[in-house]
C-alpha cells in the first residue's frame, strides 16, 4: 500500500507541476501584451508577479503544514490543487496586469501544497529510505517541468492564455485522481492540534533553529533556491535577448533540463544515497553547480547552454539527501511543520531572488553600457560557493552518523 501511495502522491505532483511549467513559456509575450512594454520592463515586471507568487508562498507553506499536521494530508493536498485550478481558470481571462497579479498571489497560497505532499513521505517511508522517495517526488515535479513548457510553448503559439486553460484542467485531473487513488498517510494517532504561534514561517523557522543539523541545512538551502532563482526568474528573457529563442525553443531547454532533473532526482539519488550515503551525495553532488553557472553566463551558443545544463543538474541529488538528514531530527507529529519550513525557506528566495535577479539582467539587458546578460549566473554562482562551504561545516560538525544511515 505504502509504495502504492508514493506513487499515485508522485503523480498528483507530476501534474500540479506540469500544470505550473505550461504557463512559463508565454508569460513574456503574455506581459508585453497586457502593459505594451518592451522585453526589459516585461523582464522586471515577470520578476514582480514571481515575487508576489512567492510572498504568499512564504507566509501560507507552514500554515499549509500544520493544517496538514491537524487534519491530513489528504484533504488539505487536494484542497489545494483544486482551488489552484480555479485559480488558472481565473489568469486565462486576466484583462490586464493586475488581474494576473492577484491571480498569482491566490496561486501562490495555493502552490505552498508541497509541503502536504512531502509531509506523507515522513508519514510512510522509513528514515533510512526517505531519500530515495523524496526523489521521486522530485522526479515528478522535474517530470511535470519536462511536459509542462514544451506543452505551454507549442499551444502558446496559438494564444497566450491557451496553457492558463491547460494547467486549469490538469489540476481538475490530478484532484479527480487523487479523490480515486490516494490514500489518507498520517495515523490520526499522531495529529497535532493546530497552532498558530507555529503555523508561520517565523514561529515555524525559530523551532527549526533549536535543532543544529536542521538549521544548517536550511541555510544552505536558501542559498542555493536564491541562486536557482537566477534561471527561474530570466531564462525566457536571457534565450530571448541573446539566442533569439522562440517560445517553442524556450519550453524545450526547459523540458531538457526537466528531463535531467528527472533522472539525478527520480533515479540516481536513490542510489547514490544507498552507496555513497547522505552526507556524501549532498556535498558532493552540490559542487557542480558553480561550474555549471559559470558555464550558463558566460556561454557562446545554445549547445553550450546545453552543457551547462547537464552539469547543473548534478546538484539536483543534494536536496533528497538533505531531506533525508533533517527528517529523522524532527517528531513525527512535526514533519509537516518541517516540510512547512522548508517550502518557507524556498519561497523567501523567491521573494528575494526575482527583484534581484530581474533588476541584475535589466541593469546588463539594455542599450546602455555593457550588454552581458548571462550577468545573473554569475551572481549565481558566488551564491552557491556560499552554498557548499555552508552544507559542508554543518555535516561536518552535526553530521556524524548520518553517512551510514
Amino acid at each position: 500500500m505504502i509504495n502504492r501511495n508514493v506513487v499515485v502522491l508522485a503523480s498528483i505532483v507530476f501534474i500540479d507541476m506540469a500544470g505550473i511549467g505550461l504557463i512559463v513559456p508565454v508569460m513574456p509575450s503574455l506581459i508585453q501584451q497586457l502593459t505594451g512594454e518592451g522585453i526589459d520592463r516585461a523582464a522586471m515586471l515577470g520578476g514582480w508577479l514571481l515575487f508576489a507568487y512567492a510572498a504568499m508562498q512564504f507566509l501560507f507553506a507552514p500554515v499549509i503544514g500544520g493544517l496538514s499536521d491537524r487534519f491530513g494530508r489528504r484533504p488539505v493536498l487536494l484542497a489545494t490543487l483544486a482551488l489552484l485550478g480555479v485559480d488558472y481558470a481565473l489568469m486565462a481571462a486576466a484583462p490586464d496586469i493586475t488581474w494576473l497579479f492577484v491571480g498569482r498571489l491566490v496561486s501562490g497560497i495555493m502552490g505552498a501544497s508541497y509541503a502536504a505532499a512531502n509531509s506523507c513521505i515522513a508519514d510512510s517511508i522509513a528514515p533510512e529510505r526517505r531519500g530515495a522517495a523524496f526523489g521521486m517526488l522530485g522526479g515528478a515535479g522535474a517530470a511535470g517541468f519536462v511536459l509542462g513548457p514544451a506543452i505551454g510553448g507549442l499551444i502558446g503559439q496559438f494564444g497566450d492564455r491557451l496553457p492558463f486553460i491547460a494547467a486549469a484542467v490538469l489540476c481538475l485531473i490530478g484532484v479527480v485522481f487523487g479523490l480515486l487513488r490516494f490514500e489518507e498517510t498520517l495515523d490520526p494517532a499522531q495529529r497535532r492540534r493546530f497552532d498558530p504561534f507555529r503555523s508561520n514561517p517565523f514561529g515555524t523557522l525559530v523551532r527549526m533553529a533549536r535543532i543544529p543539523l536542521v538549521i544548517g541545512c536550511l541555510g544552505a538551502i536558501f542559498l542555493m533556491q536564491l541562486a536557482s532563482q537566477s534561471q527561474l526568474s530570466v531564462w525566457a528573457y536571457y534565450g530571448t535577448l541573446k539566442f533569439g529563442w522562440t517560445p517553442a525553443i524556450t519550453g524545450m531547454t526547459v523540458a531538457l533540463f526537466g528531463t535531467l532533473l528527472v533522472l539525478t532526482q527520480g533515479v540516481l539519488s536513490g542510489r547514490m544515497i544507498a552507496r555513497f550515503g547522505p552526507v556524501r551525495t549532498a556535498t558532493v553532488s552540490l559542487s557542480f553547480a558553480v561550474p555549471s553557472f559559470l558555464i550558463l553566463a558566460f556561454a557562446p551558443s545554445t549547445p553550450v547552454v546545453i552543457l551547462g545544463m547537464v552539469i547543473g543538474c548534478v546538484p539536483g541529488m543534494c536536496f533528497p539527501a538533505m531531506q533525508q538528514l533533517m527528517s529523522p531530527r524532527v517528531a513525527e507529529d512535526a514533519q509537516g511543520e518541517l516540510q512547512g519550513a522548508i517550502a518557507s525557506v524556498i519561497s523567501l528566495t523567491a521573494i528575494i531572488g526575482p527583484p534581484m535577479m530581474t533588476g541584475v539582467f535589466a541593469v546588463y539587458a539594455d542599450d546602455r553600457g555593457l550588454l552581458f546578460p548571462g550577468a545573473p549566473f554569475v551572481l549565481a554562482a558566488g551564491l552557491m560557493a556560499g552554498a557548499v562551504a555552508v552544507l559542508v561545516v554543518t555535516l561536518a560538525r552535526h553530521g556524524r552518523g548520518e553517512a551510514a544511515r
